[in-house]
């Protein structure tokens, strides 16, 4: 089963009721063209929710200072986003810990209130394709903020026995005997079918640039040897960017 993510969001928006009209901030430093890609995105959902979105933009030579301060002239909007990666000057640490738990729709800070858009997304996917996860191996590739470690987090409360592989730690053999693969890494084409096993259930959440494209860290022709696969783009991409929106909401009544 090859997931629409658009299908999935498209149901989440029809159930999504906004108490008022909303502000969402964003915070972008640099001109990197996956982060644009995403941004823009947030854009069009939040022009077809008719969610006001406002932007502060920074150089590639921001300081965690100036971060901060764009940060801070957020501070009346609803919700509010860091969109990471920052540049490698800038502390990221503190920055998120910066943000307020009542405007952190991205559940970045030390007590978020919502759960982190890609995490309810992969709960999401799970959900809609019927897939048992208790009990279940698990595999998260990655151990990133948005991806790795609030997955793993969610596979481990829903009673998954989970492994969290890094550059550092493990070993992409371990994805053969696994039941649920999550892929944050950020590498193209890192997963190739011959690693994984039939019927696995294979969620792409990694995200980068290749020849100007977006692209995952599955090699497509994973799906063939998938019972649940998610393609990129099309897949998490939109179901995340639908449980940005309902986490604002949830911020916003509050």
């Amino acid at each position: 089963m090859i997931i629409d993510g658009k299908k999935i969001a498209d149901d989440i928006y029809r159930s999504l009721v906004l108490p008022r009209s909303l502000t969402l901030g964003i915070v972008v430093c640099g001109t990197d063209p996956v982060i644009e890609s995403f941004v823009k995105i947030k854009e069009r959902t939040a022009q077809r929710l008719r969610v006001r979105l406002e932007r502060a933009v920074l150089p590639e030579s921001a300081t965690t200072k100036e971060v901060l301060k764009a940060l801070l002239s957020l501070k009346e909007c609803d919700g509010v986003i860091v969109q990471l990666p920052l540049p490698q000057q800038v502390n990221v640490s503190a920055v998120l810990e910066m943000i307020p738990a009542h405007q952190d729709v991205d559940g970045v800070s030390s007590h978020p209130y919502v759960l982190a858009p890609v995490a309810g997304a992969v709960a999401q996917i799970l959900a809609h394709s019927h897939v048992s996860i208790q009990g279940k191996k698990a595999v998260v590739v990655g151990d990133g903020r948005l991806v790795g470690r609030p997955v793993a987090e969610l596979l481990r409360k829903e009673g998954a026995i989970v492994t969290t592989l890094t550059k550092e730690r493990g070993s992409l053999k371990e994805l053969r005997a696994t039941d649920i693969i999550v892929l944050g890494a950020g590498e193209p084409g890192l997963v190739v079918p011959e690693m994984i096993s039939g019927g696995a259930v294979l969620i792409d959440a990694g995200t980068s640039e290749q020849g100007g494209r977006v692209a995952g860290d599955a090699d497509p022709a994973c799906a063939k040897k998938c019972s649940v696969f998610t393609p990129v783009p099309g897949g998490v991409g939109p179901v995340a960017v639908a449980m940005i929106f309902k986490n604002l909401s949830t911020l916003a009544e509050r």
